[in-house]
């Protein structure tokens, strides 16, 4: 994508209700645009992002054969009546009419409407153990949105549900979500704490959220031991049997947990996964005739925060100048800028290079402005794309160009000849 073409509103300023430097950032790169409280536009650039965290959850989960689907934004307000969660579900739930004066919601979460397509869409027990997946807008009336996509009330999330026909099963469904979680979140370039925690409205007694270390989270987790380089590998987890290593500090005030040798981190909530069993099948009626009889299947729920992740990995991987993205949801993988645009030759080699690139599945964003250097510069850094390929007066007399590493500021010089090839060996150190 040429800079020409590409809607990237960058701003040296913000608001100053902004707090966390992740708002700062997503709004000064042009990522978002609040249209009113809680509610955003997701520009081009925060977009690309999005999608490339879509990518990675959906692919990781079809590895698993879990089915992809997608439900509505609008429910029916019979299925939670059903349920009992119509009226107990509080204020954050939009509740609706339309033209009929038929009751409607905007579904801040799936499990109804769900069960009632399972109900419909499994028809022999044979098809157990089966999953679903979706990514869907999801709305909470969130009493003080506050911090930009971090905690807003229309949302992105990653749904999934699976179905059992004993506990067993369910429990191992459960156990595939939990390590499927943490895949997922080593690729997005996160390093994630699975912690015990209270299941809330969704019900159950089996709950796991996924949090992200961040000393400007809004959550609290205590950790077993010493804090200093979590690897979630070593941690000693038991699903049924053991005590938990780590927990959320409501879980662990609930259950009224010795946390004397417990350390307390500030941290950021990215996913929640719940084992409830037949909470939902049995209130609205899903049965299925198996060889040992009629039985309500076992669910489990599973959530990614997806519009969370962007704001979250920013604010952990920042400096003064600007975003510093992960390569592996960065929204480009490198940036060409073009000192000289107005020189024949620079300009030639640039284009040439940046097709080049394209053409060797390089995701590449091209500045082609004509525009100061310092300009280019700051928006480079500002909205961190890894690497930095810079062509100026060093092309035009030495035939060199520059590739900058945003990270570590690591620059290499390197010949124009045979450059796609350099360019992947400077990346390739990187790994």
């Amino acid at each position: 994508m040429k800079i020409s073409s590409f809607c990237l509103p960058t701003f040296k300023e913000v608001p100053s209700d902004v707090k966390l430097k992740s708002h700062e950032l997503m709004v000064r790169s042009g990522m978002i645009r609040m249209e009113t409280s809680g509610i955003y536009t997701w520009l081009p650039l925060g977009l690309r992002v999005l999608n490339k965290i879509n990518n990675i959850i959906i692919k990781e989960h079809q590895k698993l054969n879990i089915n992809h689907i997608l439900m509505p934004t609008i429910q029916s307000a019979e299925i939670w009546k059903k349920s009992d969660r119509y009226n107990s579900y509080g204020a954050e739930m939009l509740k609706i009419k339309d033209r009929h004066a038929k009751d409607l919601i905007y579904g801040p979460t799936n499990e109804e409407m769900m069960t009632v397509i399972g109900s419909n869409v499994i028809r022999s027990y044979k098809n157990f153990p089966i999953s679903f997946f979706h990514i869907q807008s999801k709305f909470r009336d969130e009493i003080r949105p506050r911090f930009g996509v971090m905690r807003a009330r229309e949302f992105i999330m990653k749904d999934a549900y699976s179905f059992d026909l004993t506990l067993e099963d369910l429990k191992k469904s459960y156990e595939l979500f939990y390590n499927l979680y943490l895949n997922i979140f080593n690729k997005l370039g996160l390093k994630i704490i699975p912690v015990k925690a209270l299941s809330g409205e969704i019900g159950g007694d089996l709950s796991h959220e996924f949090h992200v270390i961040c000393e400007s989270g809004e959550s609290e987790i205590y950790l077993d031991g010493n804090s200093e380089n979590i690897d979630t590998k070593k941690i000693n987890y038991d699903f049924f049997e053991k005590n938990y290593f780590v927990s959320t500090t409501d879980y662990a005030e609930e259950k009224k947990m010795n946390t004397t040798n417990y350390t307390k981190l500030s941290s950021i909530e990215l996913g929640h996964i719940f084992a409830f069993g037949d909470k939902y099948t049995k209130k609205l009626k899903f049965i299925i005739n198996t060889p040992d009889g009629n039985i309500n299947p076992l669910m489990g729920s599973y959530g990614i925060g997806i519009s969370r992740i962007p704001a979250a990995s920013i604010e952990i991987n920042n400096d003064s100048k600007g975003i510093i993205w992960p390569k592996e949801i960065s929204p480009f993988d490198l940036i060409i800028i073009n000192l000289k645009p107005n020189d024949e030759n620079c300009f030639k080699f640039s284009d040439e290079l940046y097709s080049k690139l394209l053409s060797e599945n390089f995701d590449v964003l091209y500045d082609d402005r004509d525009e100061r250097v310092g300009v280019k510069f700051s928006d480079s850094d500002l909205i961190g794309i890894p690497f930095q390929i810079i062509i100026g007066s060093n092309y035009l007399s030495e035939n060199t160009i520059q590739i900058k590493n945003r990270k570590n500021g690591k620059e290499l010089e390197i010949e124009a000849d045979n450059v796609i090839e350099k360019i992947n060996s400077f990346i390739d150190d990187d790994k």
